[in-house]
């Protein structure tokens, strides 16, 4: 059985509803896994046990080998069964699970060490063993079995032996007595000796027989094809595996029969198949054994039926089993009482009222006890834990909710309340549903760009062109973003007119009426469109020409009632119009309304084209539509093969990370070596200049030769010019030597610039590998920055996918400019609802009454001022707001660019609209019509990556 963190893994049980249900509903549909036999009731289960299954957390049992699935390491288990069971000796299986059922032994070593002293020396019919002949190895199989005869000629015996008799000795039971392991080892001996059996054995072929000790190649095969096939009598001896014997051996020819005279020695068995370790495996594979004290071993009930051992324990056996149950819980017992002292009085006397009122009356009093008892050990606990609680100093950082703001911590400048973030600063205000839909939608496209080939785009310009409403200005961003899903979901699985056989479907509930539309007129009106949008080209030189038709297309093969619920209601919007509507439109004039300012009209009665409704559709609708095909999207083979791409590139990028933080803590070693030394040398320096008291002049050498003296002055005379000759040579070797030291200073001085260069280079490509992980990570999993003590979720969604956070020449570039908040989950609800303190009055309190985000609701921070003011409200001492905080200072560096970065752009425009408004009130004759539309970044926008260009 595979193991997780040393604990066996155990299959699922079927709950008992499920089980209750196979009577009541035996046609229910289940989730079954094939691999483990487990059935499932639900889907998520099922999917949550696979999952756990596919963690590469698993350990084979037997090899040891770990990191493996759970499938795996059972395939390795199951492996090495069949290697253990190929090689055990098959002969011997049988008579060592008949020993080993119903033993009671404590180890497992110790049932392996008996079973191993009996059987190691005795042989079964068919099994293979190493003989030596005459100095020579050989490999041999046992025939036949004797058991004991009553003299040691009996190899010798005469023919006149009757046939009777070796029939009977045939039939005779072998071994038998070893077999017992009650009996005593030495008694098995004495009463079944395995010296006095005689075997017949016969020397295999040249292929099976093992390599001899000595002599040549020729020798070794001669004498093997001399022997091969025979058959002899062999007894064993005293020795330690071996079976002598002197045997008239007869090798037959076609011509001549010859006899010998020959000593064999059976050596042992292979150690391949028999051993302490592969007879341990054997034994652990076949045998069980319950959790109670004393309980036997049994063979478990399937092995034991195919090798013939007894499934029923003998009367007297259990009794036995019993017996020691029972002693064993009798010194417990009694151990239990010298621990507690001698019963008193009262216990001896309700002890002699329960042999009078009966066993159920003990029972009662019993049990009454226990529950007392454990009522007391439990307040004992809770007592001791209260106190242990008190005296035990909090060691941080620990849970958030376990911190209270103190005194200390508002000195300190932390924050007492959250600043609230802002709900109408989100792209569709509190529309939650939309907002979530159009954040997954615009990170899906930004993300998968490479793949999608689409170039990067803001959300600001994202939301602007989700606005778009005019029909006389096409919306490149818009066109571009379609028809990359439209051609990525050509290579995704679809049904053929699957919306149209839903909506066909739902006619047998009647035939509904949507916005004056009925279902079997829609079906009508759509049957005919984008029929071929998997062949339309779409070019990028038409302007994506036909994509509104491919888009009703796609949606109809893709999309039906129960994964897009909204299907109806889109498809009408999309190709029916309404009077009353277009007069708004023409009424509206120069005036751009949205289809957010607009009455939704709930009459529809002329048919229309896709391309002419759909700038009317609601900013809503676009994003259903968007979010559907991006989920549709993930399941494609370009969005795969890139993940997995983003995978191999992740540990690439992982390995080259610990390379330079390699490089990097051996520079600043070499910086601290060079560093010392330097110092080393000054204080060495210090310390002669401090010993000579103060420098010593270096004179010149034109000085020195002008002393006087000379080689004809007397000897007393000469002394002075000898003494400053060796007063020049000191001063030049300090010369020398100060020389050398300014050398060595202005070498370890470059050394240590350029190691620190060698640093700063490391630390840049430790950025650069940070930002990479980003992209790479974000298009694998996408993850929050970190969670608040009130778990709710912080995103920041820049720098991930084909996104950059900086552009060419170190230009800064930002996706959101902002960081988002989102609620707790219901999980994460459910978890604050359990603790003990009021955590509506605790939020209110620290969060304030705008601050608090339900489940599903979003919010964003927008100003670098309040993400400040929510920095500083994060406390570190607890375990969630660190990893929250540690994490916005990691990214700090280009979250804040980011945000100044689009607060500019954002004035920029505000300050372009300002002017164009200034000077239409200045042209007094010229007719304005608004802001120029044309000019607007998202329209401006184009895709850099398109591949269809033709």
């Amino acid at each position: 059985m595979p193991t997780c963190r040393r604990k066996r893994v155990l299959l699922t049980q079927p709950s008992q509803s499920l089980l209750n249900t196979l009577q009541s509903d035996p046609h229910k549909e289940v989730y079954y896994l094939a691999q483990t036999g487990e059935i499932f009731e639900s889907y998520e289960s099922y999917a949550a046990r696979m999952s756990f299954y596919r963690l590469k957390q698993f350990q084979c049992e037997v090899t040891g080998k770990s990191g493996l699935d759970y499938f795996q390491a059972l395939e390795s288990e199951q492996q090495e069964a069949r290697t253990m069971h190929s090689r055990f000796p098959e002969p011997l299986k049988s008579a060592v699970l008949k020993s080993v059922q119903w033993q009671v032994i404590g180890r497992l070593d110790h049932l392996v060490d008996a079973v191993f002293d009996r059987f190691k020396d005795r042989y079964y019919p068919d099994e293979r063993v190493f003989v030596d002949i005459q100095s020579d190895k050989y490999y041999a199989r046992i025939v036949q079995v004797f058991p004991p005869r009553p003299t040691l000629a009996a190899p010798n015996r005469q023919a006149s032996s009757s046939s009777s008799t070796i029939s009977d000795e045939e039939n005779t039971p072998i071994h038998k007595i070893a077999e017992d392991l009650k009996t005593p080892l030495a008694d098995s001996i004495t009463r079944d000796d395995p010296n006095k059996y005689y075997y017949k054995i016969q020397i295999l072929e040249e292929d099976k027989s093992a390599k001899s000790g000595g002599g040549n190649k020729g020798k070794e095969s001669s004498k093997t094809s001399k022997y091969s096939g025979s058959l002899m009598d062999v007894r064993c001896s005293d020795m330690r595996y071996v079976l002598l014997s002197l045997n008239r051996v007869c090798f037959w020819s076609p011509h001549v029969a010859v006899l010998f005279t020959l000593i064999a020695l059976i050596q042992s068995r292979d150690r391949l198949s028999f051993s302490k370790s592969i007879l341990r495996r054997f034994i652990r594979e076949c045998v069980e054994r319950e959790a109670a004290v004393a309980s036997p071993w049994v063979v478990k009930t399937v092995i034991a039926m195919r090798y013939g051992v007894d499934t029923v324990m003998p009367e007297e056996t259990r009794i036995s089993v019993e017996n020691l149950k029972k002693g064993e819980s009798d010194k417990r017992k009694k151990a239990w009482e010298d621990k507690e002292g001698p019963p008193t009085k009262k216990q001896k006397k309700s002890a002699v009222g329960e042999e009078e009122k009966g066993e159920q009356e003990r029972r009662e009093r019993e049990e009454q006890e226990r529950e007392e008892k454990a009522q007391r050990a439990k307040e004992e606990s809770e007592r001791l834990a209260a106190e242990k609680k008190k005296k035990k100093p909090v060691r941080y950082p620990t849970e958030d909710l376990d911190i209270a703001i103190g005194d200390k911590e508002k000195k300190a400048g932390m924050k007492v309340q959250k600043p609230a973030p802002s709900r109408i600063g989100m792209p569709f205000g509190t529309d939650n549903e939309t907002n979530e839909a159009f954040l997954m939608a615009w990170n899906f496209l930004v993300v998968y760009g490479g793949p999608l080939h689409l170039s990067t785009f803001t959300v600001d310009e994202f939301e602007q062109a989700i606005r778009h409403s005019q029909p006389d200005i096409p919306c490149a961003l818009i066109s571009e973003v379609h028809s990359t899903l439209i051609y990525n979901l050509r290579t995704v699985p679809f049904t053929r007119h699957s919306a149209i056989i839903s909506l066909f479907n739902s006619l047998k509930d009647g035939d509904i009426d949507t916005f004056g539309i009925s279902t079997s007129a829609l079906i009508d009106a759509s049957r005919d469109i984008g029929n071929n949008w998997e062949r339309a080209p779409l070019r990028l030189a038409e302007g994506r020409e036909g994509w509104e038709e491919s888009l009703i297309g796609c949606l109809k093969d893709h999309a039906n009632l129960e994964n897009f619920p909204r299907l109806r209601e889109i498809f009408i919007r999309l190709l029916y119009t309404s009077d009353i509507q277009d007069e708004a439109v023409t009424a509206a004039g120069s005036r751009q309304a949205t289809p957010e300012s607009r009455s939704t009209p709930q009459q529809f009665t002329k048919r229309a084209t896709p391309k002419e409704r759909y700038h009317l559709l609601s900013s809503r609708d676009k994003i259903a539509i968007l979010s559907f095909m991006c989920n549709l999207a993930v399941s494609s083979k370009a969005i795969h093969l890139h993940m997995e791409s983003c995978e191999e590139q992740l540990t690439e990028l992982r390995k080259q990370k610990i390379e330079v933080n390699r490089a990097k803590k051996q520079h600043l070693e070499d910086i601290a070596a060079l560093t010392g030394e330097s110092k080393e040398g000054e204080k060495i320096g210090d310390k002669k200049t401090n010993l000579n008291g103060e420098d010593t002049p270096i004179r010149d050498s034109s000085d020195l030769s002008d002393a006087p003296g000379s080689d004809g002055e007397t000897e007393t005379g000469s002394a002075a010019p000898s003494g400053r000759q060796s007063a020049r040579r000191a001063q030049a070797k300090e010369r020398e030597l100060a020389r050398a030291k300014l050398a060595s200073q202005k070498q370890a001085l470059a050394e240590t610039r350029r190691l620190d260069e060698e640093v700063n280079k490391c630390e840049r490509r430790l950025e650069q590998i940070e930002r990479d992980f980003r992209k790479l990570l974000g298009a694998v999993r996408v993850k929050p920055l970190g969670r608040d003590r009130f778990y709710n979720r912080i995103w920041w969604f820049d720098g991930m996918g084909s996104a950059s956070l900086i552009g060419s020449g170190g230009s800064v570039q930002y996706g959101s400019g902002r960081i988002f908040v989102q609620g707790p989950s219901e999980h994460d609800v459910e978890i604050l609802q359990r603790r003990e303190e009021d955590m509506s009055a605790r939020r209110l309190a620290e969060e304030g009454e705008d601050g608090m985000l339900g489940v599903g609701e979003w919010a964003v921070y927008d100003e670098l001022e309040t993400i400040d003011e929510f920095v500083a409200w994060l406390n570190p001492k607890g375990v969630r707001e660190l990893a929250l905080k540690t994490s916005i200072a990691k990214w700090w560096q280009h979250i804040a660019p980011g945000i100044r970065r689009r607060q500019a752009d954002l004035a920029q425009a505000s300050n372009v609209k300002g002017q164009e408004a200034s000077s239409s009130r200045r042209s007094a004759r010229q007719k304005h019509t608004g802001s120029d539309t044309s000019r607007e970044p998202y329209m401006t926008w184009t895709n850099r990556r398109a591949v269809n260009a033709s």
